[in-house]
């Protein structure tokens, strides 16, 4: 494939597929608790009915309100353009890109919380609290997780580092990267509000972080922010895959099955999940992010010991 090519179908993947791996999720979860559950396509249907309708905006809210849905799906988009799929090169890359890939998911979780806090709600408030709290825990552990594939590699590069499990033995990084693994599903989970650590399908008050921040918003504007969100899923089952399944085609075509093949399996294992498991107290989501950061941790500890 020549430059423009995989631009091209990088363009295709990271702008039409995340809307499916949601559904996937749904569906999945559905089955296992045996109801027929929504079309694997609802969220697209979804955000077709949400860009026709109007915006209703409270009288407390300022220009942050309105502009945090698009900062966040843009800083998600750039961020989008900096992870390779699959075996393919990414768009964006320079050296040291890693810390902007980081930063930009940190950039629209501080713009939605800021957004959340604009509309002047407790409620909502309460919501912006958790989310940048479990923040804190969360990117460390991506952090830690980046460090061993840059071990591997030796580079600073995102997409190279990366790539660095498709050439590594397993006889010396099987043990590291199946710990970070572990670790990036968990982030996985994380910063996308998933079981255990939230329910987005959940209205409670005292169980929710990511759909409490985001009650306020209608029309065009919660549809961005659905959009972004499975973007994020996305673009976070791509770095998981990296590490838990390295695999490599023959052919460019072999290559991008390959990636739609994993990607909805990925979908498939989060819903397993979410279907076996009971979201977590509260006071233990911590102790989980923790867990992720050891998984990682103990992860360069063994690559570099």
């Amino acid at each position: 494939m020549n430059t423009a090519l995989l631009i091209l179908f990088h363009l295709i993947l990271l702008l039409a597929i995340p809307p499916l791996l949601p559904g996937i999720i749904n569906k999945i979860k559905a089955l296992a608790a045996g109801r027929k559950g929504p079309p694997v396509l609802q969220l697209y249907y979804d955000l077709f009915k949400l860009a026709r309708k109007q915006v209703v905006l409270s009288q407390t809210t300022t220009w942050t309100f309105i502009a945090a849905p698009v900062v966040t799906l843009t800083a998600l988009l750039i961020a989008g353009l900096m992870v390779p799929f699959g075996s393919f090169p990414a768009p964006l890359s320079f050296t040291g890109d890693l810390i902007l890939f980081a930063y930009l998911l940190a950039l629209g979780r501080f713009f939605t919380t800021a957004a959340a806090l604009d509309t002047g709600s407790a409620f909502e408030g309460m919501g912006a609290a958790r989310e940048v709290t479990f923040a804190c825990l969360s990117e460390p552990a991506l952090f830690f997780a980046l460090l061993v594939p840059a071990k591997m590699s030796g580079a600073l590069v995102l997409a190279e580092l990366l790539h660095a499990p498709l050439t590594a033995t397993w006889q010396t990084a099987a043990a590291p990267m199946v710990l970070v693994a572990v670790g990036l599903f968990i982030i996985l989970l994380a910063e996308n509000c998933r079981i255990p650590v939230d329910d987005p399908n959940t209205h409670l008050e005292l169980t929710m972080i990511h759909e409490v921040m985001v009650l306020d918003h209608s029309g065009p504007l919660l549809g961005l922010i659905l959009y972004g969100a499975s973007i994020k899923l996305f673009i976070l089952c791509a770095l998981f895959l990296h590490i838990a399944m390295p695999f490599q085609a023959a052919t460019p075509l072999g290559n991008a099955l390959l990636f739609l093949i994993e990607m909805p399996l990925t979908a498939v294992t989060v819903g397993l999940v979410e279907s076996v498991m009971a979201r977590l107290q509260m006071r233990h989501v911590p102790y989980l992010l923790i867990a992720a950061i050891l998984f990682c941790g103990f992860g360069f500890i063994l690559l570099v010991r």
